[in-house]
């Protein structure tokens, strides 16, 4: 018997099936099997960075099932135990709510993202007042009708669900991530954080000058360009604040307006960087030259037209879906070249947009001073405590304030390795891109700092390299370029859209269901220990994993206070305190968070745990056999009661367990059922709670969490 492998089964089949519902472009995709010479990374010979403008992940995905948006059930705490959906402009709460186009200019609605706003709305993590300083436009999220085509991309291939903006901010400061790996402090003891004199062709005696990574390419003879159409870019190409860059676009005749030729690159091979690479007005017709002349660079970088770039006023969603799809046609027009290509979607920042998920960032200072947490690794490159470089023209004094990771955006990981609907939840930023062609092409950007390094990955894990294969489900087409175009016209033509009434607000739905997860790298653990004499609750939070991780910290009894982070390096743990005794007679309650919904809540009294029962637990991992195992230990001088409850995932229980003083008891729990998921809880006497809940990851592939959107 012949057998033969679901791609091509589907290549055979496409007609009447899920498959023969998605746009052509997405379908052609679909249908051409991956270059699996080698079986690896090596495997990949084009890479295409496409960056669009200012969206949010839940503004866009927030009702896409299977990720983690609006149904997240544990996260941020907020002052009165209201959720963290609802947020308040400084008058009134405001819930998430549709931006609908049938009732004014939704699709063009922005608002404020700058470094101020940005940090005043994020609020070091607290996350309270998000519309007090985006705007209450900032709570309007899209649905699946308004996005067709970005549903179709994302259940084709695969969407990052923890992938960050690099910083809190605009723009050109988080696009100059992207090229360069930094906004400047690991490479020229200057930071920017702004626009201001960065995004433009302006004077080389001014620019900025550290190397960039199509620098370091052009050195190591892995061959690059940047794609654009000028001066109709949107000024979304950061190399042109570039010093070196700058030279070459005053000494190069006719530059940058002039069409690009090979007699400019022989004058200067980084004019491919700043030149008018694509002045057919930016429709890609330079790439589909190059592909077919056999000339298709190593690494490209994709600069959209101002009308199809989806930055809010400028573009709607749609015409930024009819560039992405004139995009991919373009590149599985040669079936070749498509087989051996990697193609990056992902969005520069948030505009005013709220995410919900707290940024994995450096602690943040308390007001005396002080840092709130830690971090196994150097954090030095990480706060505004250098100044602007000389020529920004607009400065902002250094501050101390992290620069990010700022809130989660979209990205969409599209090649012949990533098919299939995948949800990849490990936290990336701007600088993962720039991994993954280090991990490629062996080109390193020493620019990224260690913090990042440590946290952020590398994008490998989106991959399925040994063995490429595709799952292709039900979604929608692409508008036509008239069609974006139109609904463009009508959108600017229509009224504000208007904000909900306090009355009329409902929190939007995320329709259950579950997406194929790809297997993280993440281990993590959190451990109380109650330091009876000196009336601390310490909290020992160490990583078995392979990669660094932030564990975010809430004080639910003072959440006026700036929420600690601590971030752990594979193999490293950290411990810190909190002063139960002097600040609540002995009472705390401490949330933390984590990657991919992991979760840990630690409610009890100090000075209860004195005298008679004391129980405490340590949470721990059986991979190979996909459970979670306790250690209840009593640590007290009575016997203890103890019961686990399961709140999500499974319908038995509770577990009562009578563990005397001075003795553990260690039971255990398959999740196969819930595909490594699981959410407990453990009392005890004196009000002693432990929540534990999260994914065992395994090694191997799993799906995303199947309690979401349920209660939490």
């Amino acid at each position: 018997m012949t057998s033969i492998d679901r791609r091509s089964f589907l290549r055979a089949a496409a007609a009447g099936t899920a498959f023969a519902m998605f746009p052509p472009a997405i379908r052609r995709a679909l249908a051409i099997p991956a270059n699996n010479q080698t079986g690896t990374i090596n495997d990949v010979q084009h890479v295409v960075i496409f960056m669009q403008e200012n969206r949010s992940f839940d503004h866009y995905f927030g009702t896409m099932p299977g990720v983690r948006g609006f149904g997240d059930r544990l996260t941020i705490p907020q002052p009165g135990g209201t959720p963290v959906w609802q947020q308040s402009d400084g008058t009134r709460a405001v819930l998430p709510f549709h931006l609908d186009s049938t009732k004014g200019n939704a699709l063009l609605v922005g608002g404020a993202h700058s470094w101020t706003d940005a940090h005043d709305a994020w609020d070091n993590g607290r996350m309270t007042t998000w519309p007090k300083y985006k705007g209450d436009a900032s709570m309007g999220y899209l649905q699946q009708p308004d996005l067709l085509f970005h549903f179709a991309l994302a259940n084709a291939f695969t969407i990052c669900d923890a992938y960050h903006c690099s910083l809190h901010g605009g723009t050109n400061s988080n696009r100059i991530f992207l090229w360069t790996g930094t906004n400047g402090p690991t490479a020229a003891n200057a930071a920017v954080v702004n626009n201001d004199g960065w995004d433009g062709l302006g004077a080389s005696a001014t620019g900025l000058r550290w190397t960039t990574y199509p620098e370091r390419l052009q050195t190591a003879g892995v061959s690059w360009k940047v794609y654009q159409n000028l001066p109709d870019n949107y000024t979304d190409n950061p190399l042109a604040g570039f010093a070196t860059f700058r030279k070459v676009n005053e000494t190069i005749p006719g530059s940058p307006n002039a069409p690009y030729t090979p007699a400019m690159e022989a004058l200067s091979p980084l004019y491919k960087g700043i030149g008018n690479t694509m002045p057919d007005g930016g429709f890609l017709q330079a790439l589909a030259t190059d592909i077919a002349a056999g000339q298709m660079p190593q690494v490209s970088w994709i600069v959209s037209p101002q009308a199809y770039c989806e930055h809010p006023g400028a573009s709607t969603p749609g015409q930024g879906a009819y560039y992405l799809q004139l995009l991919l046609d373009t590149l599985t027009a040669n079936p070749e070249i498509w087989s051996k290509t990697v193609l990056f979607v992902d969005y520069d920042e948030n505009d005013c947009f709220f995410d919900h998920m707290p940024p994995p960032d450096v602690p943040s200072l308390n007001p005396d001073g002080t840092y709130a947490g830690k971090s196994t690794v150097t954090t030095q490159y990480e706060y505004f405590t250098v100044p602007n470089p000389p020529g920004d023209s607009s400065p902002l004094p250094p501050d101390g304030r992290p620069y990010g990771p700022g809130p989660r955006v979209p990205m969409f990981v599209v090649s012949p390795w990533s098919t299939g609907g995948w949800v990849n939840s490990e936290v990336f930023d701007h600088t993962s891109v720039l991994r993954f062609l280090e991990q490629r092409f062996g080109v390193h950007e020493p620019n990224i700092s260690p913090w990042r390094r440590a946290v952020c990955g590398d994008l490998t894990s989106a991959f399925n390299f040994k063995n490429p294969n595709t799952n292709p489900t039900t979604s929608f087409s692409a508008p036509t370029k008239a069609a974006a175009d139109a609904q463009h016209t009508q959108q600017a033509a229509a009224g504000a859209v208007p904000v909900p009434s306090v009355a009329a607000q409902q929190m939007p739905a995320q329709p259950q269901g579950t997406r194929a997860s790809r297997a993280l790298p993440y281990e993590l653990h959190t451990s109380a220990n109650a330091d009876v004499g000196g009336g601390l609750l310490w909290l020992t939070f160490s990583n078995t994993g392979t990669v660094g991780a932030v564990f975010h910290v809430y004080d639910k009894l003072h959440l006026d206070r700036v929420p600690r982070r601590y971030t752990v390096e594979a193999g490293k743990q950290l411990s810190d305190s909190w002063s139960a005794v002097a600040d609540d007679a002995g009472n705390y309650n401490l949330w933390v968070l984590g990657p991919n919904g992991y979760h840990r809540e630690f409610q009890g009294n100090v000075t209860q745990a004195a005298s008679g029962p004391a129980a405490e637990v340590r949470v721990c991992y059986d991979p190979a056999n996909d459970a979670v195992y306790l250690t209840i230990m009593n640590v007290g001088n009575a016997a203890s009661q103890v019961t686990v409850t399961s709140n999500a995932y499974r319908t038995d229980g509770p577990w009562t367990y009578a563990v005397p003083a001075g003795m553990q008891v260690e039971p255990y729990w398959v999740l196969t059922a819930s595909s490594g998921w699981y959410d407990f809880t453990l009392t005890a006497e004196n009000g002693l709670a432990r929540r534990f809940a999260g994914h065992v990851e395994t090694g191997r592939d799993s799906i995303s969490d199947p309690a979401m959107g349920t209660p939490a």
